[in-house]
């Protein structure tokens, strides 16, 4: 008597969610075919995050030379070479495929690993098509086909450029008008200014970073008008216009009309999944504007398809995409048994000043908590200070009666790093009087940690911790 044949599984995609789900099949004893329309890798390795926080370094380098009189160094600013830029960011993008041979790893683990395959579609649930005919069957299939940057929506939108353009420009403009305030939006602006170009920044809602705790919303415009960044919140974009090589912007704020005449304009307003054409009519499942709908196993609404990272919309990260991978690879091997977790999700952003965040934002904890909070300034700790770096905090938000850590937010340098601690500490269901008595090096910006836990355990009433620096003068 023979057992029944493995699963077969057919990915869609062969970006972080991709990836994982197919080594998360085969590992569980699927035979697995992954389909990629280009090279393995996917935005975060070939385009997005891995390249552009590429850029961002530089731009944070050069932004270093500002500081150089306060540490007694002498010289002049750095010079901008754009095309070795440029060819510094290409080269952490290939570091992956040239020294690590990602798909060669991937195939030497048995899985069908089949890239440039171009635009695949479907025919029916269990089958998919490309253009030139090819086509493969499995039992279950996983979309996880990435997403892209959204187009501006209004007359001579084609006009601007957007995350994707970063990496193949020629030159700086000598100002760039930024569409939308959100995480990417702040991103780009932050690296055009830390290059020394005139920002503009426009966002539609009334705060930057709209899913950012307020005090980090604040205190990142604030930094940014610092730095000599205009930003206009509150403000629609109604018109681009070509004008010569320039561009000119027309707007709406406060019912007032205006408009501004720009090098270059960059749109991040959105990040829609790449649904159009796989034909997910053939298959009966349903899809909104921006992606699929799926259920707590990562199905949608046909049974054997399961959707992934920005093809379902829900978090739009690498780690959660990653995440959702392996969850969907094993419910389409094993059945459905496993959900993605998203209470802990750290995640960072690539502007300057930097910030991290984890967990609830205050407002949100405060709908169903009783919540203390504490709150450790960056020019209390001697690491900050010694960097010349002393501008921002870390603020960590717990629960009064149960004493659990609910979130944390960071702005300032090694944010992101800095609200892992926090993560790792809320996974391992640590209370905040246990995170205020962990002994952190010293000197470190990790510091302010357990300085805003034992500000938060003194709201609460527990723990005796005596004041911390920034109270000195403030309670009796």
């Amino acid at each position: 008597m023979t057992g029944a044949a493995p699963v077969s599984v057919v990915v869609i995609g062969g970006g972080p969610a991709g990836s994982s789900a197919a080594l998360q099949a085969a590992e569980l004893g699927a035979g697995v075919t992954l389909l990629e329309a280009q090279q393995v890798g996917g935005t975060s390795l070939n385009r997005g995050p891995a390249p552009v926080r590429t850029l961002a370094r530089a731009a944070r380098l050069a932004r270093d030379w500002s500081s150089w009189d306060q540490f007694g160094l002498r010289g002049p600013r750095p010079t901008l070479d754009l095309d070795a830029v440029l060819a510094n960011s290409s080269r952490v993008a290939h570091h992956a495929h040239d020294r690590k041979d990602v798909a060669g790893l991937v195939r030497g683990l048995g899985i069908d690993l089949v890239e440039q395959v171009g635009p695949v579609r479907f025919t029916d649930p269990h089958t998919v098509r490309a253009d030139d005919g090819r086509s493969w069957r499995a039992d279950r299939v996983i979309i996880a086909v990435g997403g892209h940057a959204a187009p501006l929506p209004v007359p001579g939108g084609s006009l601007a450029l957007t995350y994707d353009d970063l990496r193949s420009l020629k030159a700086l403009p000598d100002e760039v008008a930024v569409i939308g305030g959100a995480d990417t939006g702040c991103q780009i602006a932050s690296i055009f200014d830390d290059f020394g170009v005139a920002v503009r920044l426009l966002e539609f809602g009334p705060t930057l970073v709209a899913s950012a705790d307020p005090a980090v919303s604040a205190a990142l415009r604030a930094a940014f008008e610092a730095k000599g960044m205009q930003i206009s919140t509150g403000t629609r974009v109604t018109e681009l216009m070509a004008d010569g090589d320039r561009t000119v912007v027309r707007f709406l704020r406060d019912g007032e009309e205006g408009e501004v005449e720009v090098g270059a304009v960059f749109a991040a307003v959105g990040w829609p999944a790449n649904l159009d054409g796989l034909d997910l009519d053939a298959t009966g499942i349903t899809r909104d504007r921006m992606a699929i709908p799926v259920d707590d196993f990562m199905r949608t609404d046909v049974e054997d398809v399961f959707a992934v990272g920005d093809a379902n919309g829900r978090v739009k990260l690498v780690q959660t995409a990653r995440l959702e991978g392996r969850v969907a690879a094993w419910n389409a091997v094993r059945g459905p048994t496993r959900r993605a977790a998203y209470e802990v999700v750290p995640s960072g952003s690539f502007t300057d000043p930097e910030y991290g965040a984890v967990g609830l934002t205050e407002p949100q904890a405060a709908r169903d908590h009783d919540v203390a909070v504490g709150i450790a300034r960056y020019d209390d700790l001697l690491r900050p200070v010694a960097d010349g770096r002393a501008d921002g905090f870390c603020k960590l938000i717990a629960d009064r009666a149960s004493h659990r850590i609910l979130g944390a937010h960071v702005l300032g340098e090694y944010s992101a790093e800095t609200v892992q601690v926090v993560a790792t500490a809320m996974s391992a269901d640590m209370t905040v009087e246990q995170l205020a008595e962990m002994p952190f090096a010293f000197p470190t910006f990790t510091e302010a940690v357990s300085m805003a836990a034992q500000k938060a355990c003194r709201a609460i009433g527990i723990g005796h911790f005596p004041p911390a620096w920034s109270y000195l003068g403030d309670e009796p």
